[in-house]
């Protein structure tokens, strides 16, 4: 054996596994055909989101059914070619966000929630990435006085977790982020989460830490993975490698590998779009911000004013086109003054979405040695060393800090 885990995938869940795995004594082969935390991980808006506590869920009224239906809305848009493919998960997406099962689902994500601050802060600490941490909380911003009382209304509906924000009138919104636009009539400032200047450096800097600790960072094709006698082997650095084990983290590829071992979990896309941009000339953002009206982010970053859009419904190989961040961007021009496009094109990433709303993280049910970690949908970022300390623990046979049963493969069996 050249090791004793092979961790499929690079990305910050991938990197984080194989992170908690070498602490617990494991030799770890990180496998990914791309550089570490250039896919999903590099793109998103760099929310550490510890007050999203409540998953993100499919709407239920009507209003709301007939306002995305009719497809303009800047936060949901959907390929209407695509559908008819789509279609049956939206109906289990929608099932299971009753009011009765999405309240199992916050409680179920809570523990994996509470921690994500904690866990980032350990290996932030030990990779020495501190500067790119920023420790200000982040704004929901609304437009509206009818809109911003139904938020605060929501807000103290979230007491019970224990969470630290502020509702903010337009005034004293504008003494934290005197550039907003006047057409803010305040927002929530949400104060546990942290935010991430750069999070493809900071997925690159856990990397290199593991690499430091003698972890194998290999080049290879996940898709090559098969079970051999004794554990499993995935081609790399053009030779089999082969471990024990092997863990399947690949985010939004994942299918391509249990699809072909036989296991059916529905594992969808939720596409989305970002773009830097220059801001005008004296205009600084201090915090990021959501704009409730469009459902984008505006993040600073290190390469400038970060706009991640909302959810888009479309065939994952599908070019990208701007459609949603026009519409997003027309909106954010109102809010902040932003200047010119820093990049040539939009990123487009691809999100892992379970319609459950949790991941899938435990032993792959018909394969000995074989474990999943994937379907993290919007918070990836937030959950990965969270949910990279629950799968080494269940792997090296330790305590487990909450029930993984909630998370396993076999409910979709």
């Amino acid at each position: 054996m050249d090791c004793d885990i092979i961790v499929l995938g690079a990305g910050i869940v991938g990197v984080s596994t194989a992170l908690h795995l070498q602490a617990r004594g494991r030799d770890v082969c990180l496998v990914d055909r791309a550089e570490p935390g250039s896919g999903t991980s590099h793109g998103n808006a760099g929310l550490i989101e510890r007050s999203s506590v409540m998953p993100y869920a499919f709407p239920r009224s009507f209003a709301a059914l007939l306002r995305y239906g009719l497809n303009r809305q800047p936060d949901v848009r959907y390929s209407p070619s695509f559908l008819p493919r789509i279609a049956p998960w939206l109906a289990s997406y929608w099932h299971h966000s009753s009011a009765r099962l999405l309240e199992q689902a916050a409680q179920a994500m809570l523990p994996l929630v509470e921690r994500c601050v904690d866990e980032h802060d350990h290996l932030v600490e030990e990779a020495g990435l501190g500067h790119l941490i920023r420790a200000r909380g982040w704004m929901d911003v609304y437009r509206s006085p009818q809109a911003l009382a139904q938020a605060g209304d929501e807000a103290r509906a979230l007491d019970r977790f224990g969470l630290r924000y502020e509702v903010l009138g337009a005034a004293e919104l504008h003494k934290r982020e005197p550039h907003l636009g006047n057409v803010v009539a305040g927002g929530i400032h949400w104060h546990d989460p942290k935010t991430v200047l750069d999070p493809g450096a900071l997925v690159r800097g856990y990397s290199d830490l593991f690499v430091r600790r003698g972890g194998r960072l290999l080049k290879g094709n996940a898709s090559t993975l098969r079970q051999q006698v004794g554990g499993w082997c995935v081609t790399a650095e053009g030779r089999e490698i082969q471990g024990r084990e092997a863990v399947v983290a690949l985010g939004p590829q994942s299918a391509t590998v249990f699809r072909e071992l036989g296991y059916r979990i529905p594992l969808a896309i939720k596409r989305g779009y970002h773009m830097h941009y220059a801001a005008q000339s004296g205009a600084v953002l201090e915090h990021s911000v959501c704009d409730s009206l469009g459902g984008y982010v505006l993040a600073p970053m290190a390469r400038g004013i970060r706009l991640t859009t909302g959810i888009e419904f479309a065939a994952p190989e599908a070019p990208g086109n701007e459609i949603q961040l026009r519409r997003a961007e027309r909106l954010a021009r109102e809010l902040f003054p932003l200047g010119e496009r820093l990049d040539a094109e939009p990123w487009l990433g691809r999100r892992p979405c379970l319609p459950d709303m949790r991941p899938v993280i435990g032993p792959a049910p018909g394969h000995p040695g074989l474990w999943f970690n994937f379907g993290h949908a919007h918070h990836g970022l937030t959950l990965g060393p969270v949910s990279g300390r629950l799968l080494a623990e269940m792997i090296t046979g330790a305590k487990t800090f909450t029930n993984p049963a909630p998370f396993g493969a076999q409910r979709f069996a």
